[in-house]
């Protein structure tokens, strides 16, 4: 058993149906991606758009909220002001419009009492049409989680900030969070305006997690959709901004090691796509992190080399700042509970590790 779960956690229960980790995988992917407006019982929020300007000026569209006397919030109805900001984004595909787990979270923390900023990272979205800046999993998108938290607090959004992402955005948020350690003098930012970093599923190791995933026939099939998604990208980027892009280079870019080999690493300096993934992972520098950081992980991720997880225990076990909550199953961003699990937690729905990530917040911020 590989599960590590921390006594102030309830247990994860999946449905009998999604305790392997690729059904669950799937079922949110396919089901739960079509129903999750029946899953939750909260309104949409009024967000504001807004561009901010994260690392280098790179210009970083978004979207923010701070709830106000006679919001839906018990807090905010009793008069009590916001008691932080959540800063997020999504994985390694989509936008603000279609990225639902997102939107979950940002609901439930809104509602929570929490100001949220929700933000299309480098290359995707609305960000992508104001520049053809691309990604670099977390090298300087660890520094706009930063810069967005200095702008969020001109806003008016309250510290602390804590920064959270899932999937390949958990890799951004951790980079975030190494970020934080140092913040740039006269960023408007005093040390205590981060709370921590909450991550569900991060990516951790991508030369280790790729080859896994791909010397697997069904993983093979994930990553050629993942990479499927990201050529779409390319070619919106390249129609968006012609001079950038080759777009002979991004015909070539045929798998995920493809897209960062053709259109990436040669604009970041690396050598080689190798050498980039090792620079980008964050496990190296978890053990370094001085602010609380948690982190769930289901150690069935289909997308994950199994590997990673005796290194994740030991670098959690000797930094008093990590949270590890490692669960037997929940597949990748999947931990949709069943209806026992989600009484037995104590959970007004299905969405255990949002409920486990924001009580985390509340536990570690009150």
């Amino acid at each position: 058993m590989a599960s590590l779960v921390p006594p102030f956690v309830p247990p994860f229960v999946p449905p009998w149906f999604l305790q392997n980790g690729l059904a669950m995988t799937v079922y949110i992917s396919l089901v739960a991606s079509q129903t999750w407006r029946q899953s939750i019982d909260l309104l949409p929020v009024a967000y504001r758009d807004h561009v901010f300007s994260g690392q280098g000026n790179v210009p970083i569209f978004g979207r923010w909220a701070v709830p106000g006397p006679g919001e839906a919030s018990s807090r905010a109805r009793a008069g009590i002001g916001p008691k932080g900001t959540i800063i997020a984004t999504y994985g390694i595909t989509g936008s603000l419009d279609d990225q639902w787990q997102l939107e979950i979270l940002c609901r439930k923390a809104y509602h929570r009492g929490y100001g949220v900023v929700m933000f299309d990272w480098r290359a995707h979205g609305k960000t992508g049409e104001l520049s053809p800046t691309l990604t670099s999993d977390g090298i300087y998108e660890g520094e706009d989680y930063v810069a967005l938290a200095a702008a969020a607090k001109a806003l008016g959004c309250p510290p602390p900030y804590w920064f959270m992402g899932y999937s390949l955005s958990g890799q951004l948020a951790l980079w975030g969070g190494k970020a934080a350690m140092a913040l740039p003098p006269g960023c408007g930012l005093e040390p205590g305006d981060i709370g921590g970093v909450a991550v569900v599923c991060p990516s951790l190791d991508s030369n280790r997690s790729l080859k896994y995933l791909t010397a697997d026939p069904l993983g093979k099939r994930l990553e050629q959709a993942i990479a499927g998604e990201l050529k779409r990208l390319a070619l919106r980027l390249h129609q968006v901004h012609p001079n950038d892009f080759d777009l002979a280079a991004i015909e070539r870019a045929n798998s995920i090691w493809g897209f960062d080999h053709e259109l990436v690493i040669s604009r970041l300096g690396f050598a080689s796509v190798e050498d980039y993934y090792a620079a980008s992972s964050p496990l190296p520098f978890m053990a370094d992190l001085t602010i609380p950081t948690l982190i769930v992980y289901a150690a069935d991720d289909p997308l994950f080399s199994p590997e990673i997880i005796p290194d994740l225990k030991r670098v959690c076990a000797a930094n008093p700042k990590l949270d590890l909550v490692l669960t037997d199953c929940g597949g990748h961003v999947g931990y949709y509970a069943s209806s026992d699990g989600q009484h037995q937690a104590g959970d007004g729905d299905r969405w255990w590790a949002w409920n486990r990530v924001l009580d985390w917040v509340d536990r570690v911020g009150g």
